[in-house]
């Protein structure tokens, strides 16, 4: 039946009403102007999330042959400078499959539950990753309260009084972690060592029986690669220490810095904010205001799988990596000037590095470690 506007009440119908909000939804939000519901703004981009299994699959296959033939590479190329380039380019083939495997974690691999998680821990196999353990860390914690102090980890910032009452040997890990120079040696302690690898319940909060066989799974693993790299060497007659540092080490290193690197440009930025107060962090839009969107020139972000298109990750989980490039300019489009873009250059992420030492929570600002303000105050966002 059709409805017609009442002419005395000025009413409209509902259908129209409804036609108007969704319209008006699809318009891009004036800069300045309140963001929308983060229903509506996860609307825009949820029509991308269309997961595909041949291609997922397609994917993890073609990065599991990769990997396979550069630690190939490793063990049958003579010259020592060519089992180098291998070996570091292994460390970057890591990282890709780690990704397919947060995908997976994420459950926005493919369209299948079971295979999500049978996909992503073939994934991370050879980043030693323990999938369980990942899965709760980073989709509960880190995704569920990014940038909210004393909740999420990942590279939290410390305020200044809590930095002066670190042990002086705990200092100068800080000050190394923040130098630009320590992404590895932070993702390996801090992340990995510490959370990953058999973790106390005093990092996790919890313990169960699948913390602990993923934990054994990664062992076995990191036992029987190292056994293949002592078995090789001995067949083909060359120093076992050689083929594990090519082999293993120097992959697993690599590694660790690529993801320690890609982490901290994602949510340390002079624009980004971090929050002590959960209340005043869940009206400062979080899932926008805390990421960054780092640009690379010459297609590296497709390397990478598009993990650099971050900002439509945290707002919509559930888009697979390739579809991020379109969730990400989506987004972009409809919310302009409230995105953090960011185009890479190593002057930008040592100036950053140099910068971003701690964070002064009543200021709502980044500082160095004297505590003198590095970036501007963050918007105040008044209690309800």
């Amino acid at each position: 039946m059709h409805t017609s506007p009442d002419p005395l009440s000025g009413a409209q119908p509902l259908q129209a009403t409804a036609g108007a909000a969704a319209a008006a939804s699809e318009r891009p939000v004036p800069v300045g102007a309140p963001l929308p519901h983060r229903k509506v703004i996860r609307g825009w981009i949820t029509p991308l999330a269309e997961r595909r299994t041949a291609v997922a699959v397609a994917l993890l296959v073609l990065d599991w042959a990769i990997f396979a033939a550069l630690i190939a590479g490793t063990i049958l190329l003579q010259a020592w400078w060519a089992k180098l380039l291998c070996a570091l380019a292994a460390g970057f083939v890591i990282g890709r499959l780690f990704i397919i495997g947060h995908d997976a974690c994420h459950q926005s691999y493919t369209p299948h539950r079971g295979l999500n998680r049978v996909l992503g821990r073939i994934a991370m196999i050879p980043s030693l990753t323990p999938y369980s353990l990942w899965e709760v860390g980073h989709n509960v914690v880190h995704h569920g309260y990014t940038n909210l102090k004393g909740v999420d980890f990942v590279w939290a910032p410390l305020s200044k009084a809590e930095f002066e009452a670190l042990s002086p040997g705990r200092r100068a890990l800080e000050r190394i972690y923040r130098s630009g120079w320590g992404p590895a040696l932070y993702y390996l302690i801090e992340m990995w060592w510490l959370r990953m690898f058999f973790p106390r319940k005093t990092y996790m909060g919890t313990q169960r029986s699948e913390f602990v066989w993923d934990g054994v799974f990664v062992s076995a693993v990191a036992l029987l690669w190292n056994a293949g790299l002592v078995w090789a060497a001995v067949a083909t007659g060359q120093p076992i220490w050689l083929l594990i540092v090519m082999g293993f080490v120097l992959p697993f290193l690599f590694w660790n810095a690529m993801i320690g690197f890609v982490v901290y440009v994602h949510h340390t930025h002079t624009s980004v904010q971090w929050h002590d107060d959960k209340h005043l962090w869940a009206k400062a839009a979080p899932f926008v205001s805390t990421t960054v969107h780092l640009q690379f020139p010459y297609r590296i972000g497709a390397l990478v799988h598009h993990i650099m298109e971050h900002t439509a990750h945290h707002v919509d989980m559930s888009v697979p990596l390739y579809k991020l490039k379109e969730a990400q300019q989506k987004l972009e489009d409809m919310l302009p000037g409230r995105i953090i873009i960011q185009q890479f250059s190593w002057r930008w992420y040592f100036d950053t590095a140099r910068k971003c030492k701690l964070y002064d929570f009543t200021q709502r600002c980044w500082t160095d470690f004297q505590g003198r303000p590095t970036s501007a105050q963050a918007p105040s966002y008044a209690a309800a």
